[in-house]
Parts: structure tokens; C-alpha cells; sequence
């Protein structure tokens, strides 16, 4: 088994994100986004998506490392929480315990397991109606893997597979997701050949020459492999950074589009129904080029969501770590809802390409980020939800999971909480891989895991605690799964509203098509609030409450049904 050791994904730059959330003083009336559906539906547009990070998920071995088993093993839990796919974290062989940084392209990380388990997971998922999407780095490739070691040595073909220079380059280069000039940050030097390399995310993750024929056809023959081994398609890491053509263009390039426009034409004539969903860490507008005028990407991410359900729950400022992302000042009469969703509207891609989500393995736990308040995690789960897309959740989400601090990546990717027996049923292994030492860096350490464990088990924060509570996050999160999954209204040609009432404590958010209709109320404040009697149209019944009374206690939520 390889030795792992903590590679540093990239610097991260601390970019302003968004403020504290608005106080309105008055009811906002706003116009419904309305979108019509002009053809059949891709099975994706309306689909719930459960992000895993297989080292963490779940470990049958007992060697402390979650695996393909593992994941294999909890398909009926994720069968009955309702998801449609899975995107799985890079499961390629790798030097690092994160996987971003593989050295081969066509066979899996040996941690998890064998090429044989992964078919029978991807199988078995099939089988429960549940596709699979492999997370697809190509930008950049590791420092150990034949292609950059060989390029080092100026070996033909691959001497040009990697961007070098002779010189370090002083003509602006820094950051590709800033406008700091620096380049010993994205320039790195290379002792056998004497010649500086690019690689943005860090020395160990040289980037690849995608200009290079050999270089595009090689990642066109890996898509092919993973789509033949029945992988539905392909969330694709650092999509803006493809090709970079100078220190002033080093992200959404033209020649970055139109790349992703070939490689979607090829992926497509693999297999016509592959999804495509990019990485672009960046503001809608931008983000939306990635849809090429159709012929490109199928969706990406929208990153602006979550920063602004956080900044609905006071959860502070956000930081767009590995991504750009504009600072905007917000004001009383500002609706960020509607803004959001006017904006997906009125880009260059349809208002489908955009998915909404809380927050991924890059970013802080959403339940840590709210102080692990599970009123305000079901608040955060009823705007998601309501929100028109393919929704994304980050594995434990649907348990408010949280993280003992954000020292290291690592606690952003610590192991599920299964149960309250030992290693949160997580693992039996007596030691699990956070607690590894030779795995990190010396300034890391894994001591915080026990103490972490031994907290987190005097509460429900686990799935066995939360399963059995028909009012915990988990129940929320299945009953709003069925919501998307049986109510058109919840799909991508509902209309959308939403309202803040009371001086801005109170979000009413109503999805409605044809004669159907779903309204929520959220108490943002920590206030008991009345509701009106008038604020429920009649013929709606209440299918999802707190309590058994009219009021609304802090932070709690009402779902109303026709």
C-alpha cells in the first residue's frame, strides 16, 4: 500500500466574500423566474447528487480507509435517503491522500480497493437507479507520474507535454485566480532540466500542455476508459485553467471553451447521455461560458448560492479559495434569492446549466460554518432544495456533520458519523487514516480526532440518532429529497418567489406550476415569529413543522402543500 503524504492542493488565496446578511425594513414584491422547458429533460437537470469522498465514507477492511466496499455497502442507505448519483472524489492511484494529483490514468487507488470492486460499485449502483460521475482532474496531473518525470529528462514525445521556460518568467504571471503578481507561485523549478514548469495548483500538480495533440487525445482515451467501465460522465476539476495564454490570461480563455467544446463533442459520441458538469470557481457570467451556446459543458456549479444561504444565516464573510469571485456590497432592499436566480436567468447558458449546492469538500462545512445549529442546517436544506437545478449535497450534510476546526483541508474531509459506537461506525480499525501521522506534513497533526470523536458522540450527530427523530436533519433532508422527486413544482420549469417579510426575518419562498403549489416560511432571527393569517393562501395544508403550533420558534421552518 502506498505511503500517502499531505500535498498542498494550491495556495489559497483570501478573497472577500459576502457580507453580513441584509436587514430588510419592508415586504419584497418580486417577479417569479419562470422558465419553460422546450424538450424531453436530460436525467440529470432534476437530480439529486451525493457527493463522497471515498477515503472517508465508509471502511469494511478495517484498515482505517474507506473503499469501494464501503460505498457499495451503503447504497440502500443512500437508496432510501432518495439521491438519483453519486459524484465520487478522484478515485485514480495517487501520492497524496486527496487524489487530486494522480500518477495513472487508468487504474484506481489501490486504498480503496481493486479495479473488480470498483466495476461491481458502479454495477450495484445501476441497480438501485443510482448513476456514478467520477471527478475528472486534467488540467494538471503529479510530479510523480512517468509523462512529467520523462519530460524532466527532455524525452521525446513528452519534452512539451508540460509548459516550461528557461527562465522564470517576470512579465506579471502570479495566482490564476488572482491579480497578484508572483510567479515563483505558479512557476516552479525543475533541478534535472534546469527550466521552470507551470503548475497552478502547486509543484507537485504540474499542469498539462493541452495544446498538445498527444496530450488532448490521451484525455479523450481516459474519458472513453472511465465511460466503457459504465461511469455516467464527469464533474471536471479547474475547468478555467486549461490554457493559459500569458501572465493576463491565465483563466477562461477563449482557447479554455473551446477545448471543453471538443472534449464534450467527444464525450457525447461515447455515450450521447453523459454528463459534463464543470468546476468554475468564478461568478455566473463567467461561469456560464462553459455552456459553449450549447455545444459545451452540460452544467457547473453555482458557487454564488451558497455564499448567499450563508450569508441569509449570518454564517459571516465567505472566501472563494481556488476560485474568483467578485465582492458585492448588499443592502437593506437587496433580495439575494431572487438576485441569484435573476442572474442564472439572464447569462449567456440556460438557467438549468447552473447547480445549486451548500458547500464541497473545498470549503468549510456548512454545519461548522453555522456553529453546528441544526435549525439553521434545516433552514440551509429548505433554501437548497427550493432552489431550481441539480442539486448537490456534500456527504454528512444530510446529518448537519460538522469539522474541529478548519487548521487543515483534512477536517473538511474527516470520516462519516455512522453511529455512536467506536470511530463513529465509521471504522473497526483501532486507528483510521486521520490519525495516521506518516500521512501529513510535520506542522499537521492528528490528535484532534479523538478529542473530536468523543464531543460529537454526547449529541445526535450521527445517521442511527437522526434516522430515529422524524424532526432531525435527516428526516428533513428525506422528506425534501421526495418533495423534488414527486412535486413538478420543485423541478426546473417551476416558478420561483421569494419574499422577506418583517423586516427581513421572515423568507417565504413559494415553487408553484400549474395547479400545484409548495410554499415555505423560514424564520431567519432568533425570534419567535407570528405567522399572518393571510400569508398561506387557503386549500395549502401544512406537510412539514416544528412544533404543533402556529408559531414559529427560532429558526424553524414551515412547508405548506396543496
Amino acid at each position: 500500500m502506498l505511503n500517502k503524504s499531505l500535498l498542498a492542493l494550491a495556495l489559497a488565496v483570501a478573497l472577500t466574500g459576502c457580507g453580513k446578511a441584509p436587514e430588510q425594513t419592508s415586504s419584497v414584491a418580486e417577479t417569479p423566474v419562470v422558465v419553460t422547458q422546450t424538450a424531453a429533460a436530460p436525467w440529470w437537470q432534476d437530480a439529486v447528487f451525493y457527493q463522497i469522498w471515498p477515503r472517508s465514507f465508509y471502511d469494511t477492511d478495517g484498515d482505517g480507509t474507506g473503499d469501494f466496499k464501503g460505498i457499495e455497502a451503503k447504497l440502500p442507505y443512500l437508496q432510501d435517503l432518495g439521491i438519483n448519483a453519486i459524484w465520487l472524489t478522484p478515485i485514480f492511484e495517487a501520492p497524496s491522500y486527496h487524489g487530486y494529483d494522480f500518477t495513472e490514468f487508468y487504474e484506481v487507488e489501490q486504498d480503496y480497493g481493486s479495479m473488480q470492486d470498483f466495476e461491481q460499485l458502479v454495477q450495484a449502483a445501476k441497480a438501485k437507479n443510482i448513476n456514478i460521475i467520477l471527478d475528472l482532474v486534467i488540467n494538471h496531473i503529479s510530479d510523480k507520474h512517468d509523462w512529467f518525470q520523462r519530460s524532466a529528462k527532455g524525452e521525446a514525445p513528452y519534452a512539451d507535454y508540460f509548459v516550461w521556460r528557461d527562465e522564470l518568467p517576470t512579465d506579471g504571471w502570479g495566482p490564476a485566480w488572482s491579480t497578484e503578481v508572483k510567479p515563483e507561485t505558479v512557476w516552479h523549478y525543475n533541478e534535472e532540466r534546469k527550466a521552470w514548469y507551470y503548475a497552478a495548483f502547486g509543484a507537485s500538480q504540474p499542469d498539462l500542455n493541452l495544446k498538445h495533440p498527444d496530450v488532448v487525445a490521451e484525455m479523450k482515451k481516459m474519458a472513453k476508459f472511465w465511460l466503457d467501465k459504465g461511469v455516467a460522465g464527469f464533474r471536471l476539476d479547474a475547468v478555467r485553467y486549461v490554457h493559459e495564454d500569458g501572465p493576463q490570461q491565465r483563466a477562461d480563455t477563449q482557447g479554455t471553451i473551446d477545448y471543453w467544446v471538443d472534449f464534450t463533442a467527444y464525450v457525447k459520441s461515447v455515450r450521447p447521455d453523459a454528463y459534463l458538469v464543470a468546476e468554475a470557481w468564478v461568478d455566473l457570467p463567467i461561469a456560464a461560458k462553459y455552456w459553449g451556446d450549447g455545444k459545451g459543458l452540460d452544467a457547473g456549479f453555482d458557487f454564488e448560492f451558497g455564499y448567499k444561504v450563508l450569508e441569509l444565516l449570518n454564517a459571516g464573510k465567505q472566501n472563494a479559495e481556488f476560485g474568483t469571485m467578485k465582492q458585492e456590497n448588499t443592502t437593506q432592499a437587496d433580495n439575494l434569492l431572487m438576485a441569484n436566480l435573476q442572474q442564472r436567468k439572464t447569462t449567456s447558458a440556460p438557467m438549468e446549466f447552473f447547480s445549486p449546492f451548500l458547500t464541497n469538500h473545498d470549503q468549510p462545512r456548512l454545519s461548522w460554518q453555522l456553529e453546528q445549529n441544526f435549525n439553521k442546517a434545516k433552514l440551509a436544506a429548505a433554501v437548497l432544495f427550493s432552489s431550481p437545478g441539480t442539486t448537490y449535497i456534500y456527504y454528512g450534510e444530510e446529518i448537519a456533520l460538522t469539522q474541529a476546526s478548519d487548521k487543515e483541508h483534512i477536517h473538511r474531509r474527516s470520516p462519516m458519523f455512522w453511529d455512536n459506537s467506536p470511530q463513529a461506525g465509521f471504522s473497526t480499525a483501532e486507528k483510521i487514516w486521520v490519525q495516521r501521522d506518516d500521512l501529513f506534513p510535520p506542522q499537521a497533526e492528528s490528535s484532534w480526532w479523538t478529542p473530536f470523536l468523543t464531543a460529537q458522540q454526547q449529541g445526535p450527530n450521527n445517521v442511527a440518532a437522526q434516522q430515529a427523530d422524524e424532526k432531525s436533519v435527516w428526516s428533513l433532508y428525506k422528506f425534501l429529497i421526495k418533495q423534488k422527486a414527486e412535486r413538478a413544482e420543485f423541478g426546473i420549469a417551476g416558478d420561483y418567489k421569494a419574499e422577506f417579510l418583517a423586516d427581513g426575518k421572515l423568507l417565504k419562498i413559494v415553487r408553484s406550476l400549474g395547479d400545484k403549489q409548495s410554499l415555505m416560511l423560514l424564520n431567519l432571527s432568533a425570534e419567535t415569529m407570528a405567522v399572518p393569517a393571510d400569508l398561506v393562501p387557503a386549500g395549502l395544508k401544512v406537510s412539514w413543522q416544528e412544533d404543533e403550533t402556529p408559531e414559529l420558534n427560532a429558526h424553524q421552518l414551515q412547508i405548506w402543500q396543496n
